[in-house]
């Protein structure tokens, strides 16, 4: 099992209490419950502890910037709207999930206001309206290259990690963020088209505006995309000042375990 833990704060521990503000009986008998992205939340744990910031600062920090995380996520499951035919149920689900990404980045809003912070209330915000934006232009614009919307999915997955970092003045492993988490969300989507035929991010590169790739091409397209990202997370890790020394053992260790179970060799043509 990798080991989360950071020197003051676990990643377990901050999970729980990320939980804590989730908790709603309601919502929870109709939506999934919200998935927590661990990659990104020991990223910002490993931000936040090489800061002289409080314990309490430190944990409300990483809180709140993994709540505005999971709105964002929570906002992207919700589905087009459905023709006449749909049930109660689905709809009712459908409309909840909008409303559970609301409350979830509300949340957000009323714990620093609690605590009067107005320059990271306006960070996270302006980062929200950033990622929004940065989505229509994903879903809607023609890329000239898959490199170009590979870039535009990066910034995408980062940019909220990004921002909290220029805001705490700690921006020292932002390449390393970009680079891994684009390869964790490539692996993962490409999983996730192996075992049911589509995912979004495949979806959009055979199907929408964005690059129309050959379907016989798409897993190989996707997975030189991985490797090449694996090379630049090696070598950024190898490079990581000491005081990072929890997210290398946890990025060693997830590409020791994982990367060579995920690749695959696929045949041009």
């Amino acid at each position: 099992m990798i080991n989360l833990n950071t020197p003051d704060l676990t990643v377990n521990e901050l999970k729980i209490a990320i939980e804590k503000q989730l908790n709603h009986s309601y919502l929870e008998k109709f939506i999934q419950k919200p998935v927590i992205d661990e990659d990104k939340l020991l990223i910002l744990s490993s931000l936040l502890q090489n800061t002289t910031f409080s314990e309490h600062k430190k944990k409300n920090y990483i809180v709140t910037t993994m709540l505005v995380q999971i709105a964002l996520d929570t906002h992207d499951l919700v589905t087009e709207t459905a023709d006449k035919d749909e049930s109660d149920l689905s709809r009712k689900t459908r409309q909840l999930t909008v409303l559970a990404g609301d409350y979830y980045s509300g949340l957000y809003y009323y714990i620093l206001s609690e605590l009067s912070d107005i320059p990271m209330i306006h960070t996270l915000a302006s980062a929200i309206k950033e990622i929004n934006e940065l989505k229509m232009s994903i879903y809607y614009k023609e890329f000239n290259s898959v490199q170009d919307l590979m870039d535009s999915l990066k910034k995408l997955e980062s940019l909220l990690i990004q921002r909290v970092a220029e805001h705490i003045q700690r921006t020292s492993i932002l390449e390393l963020t970009g680079d891994w988490l684009l390869m964790r969300k490539l692996i993962r989507e490409k999983k996730t088209f192996l075992n049911k035929g589509r995912s979004p991010v495949f979806d959009l590169l055979t199907e929408g505006l964005a690059y129309n790739v050959n379907g016989n091409q798409i897993v190989y397209t996707v997975e030189d995309t991985i490797q090449k990202h694996v090379s630049h997370v090696e070598d950024a890790i190898s490079h990581l000042p000491v005081q990072f020394h929890s997210l290398k053992l946890y990025a060693n260790a997830i590409l020791d375990d994982n990367l060579g179970k995920n690749t695959i060799v696929v045949e041009e043509g």
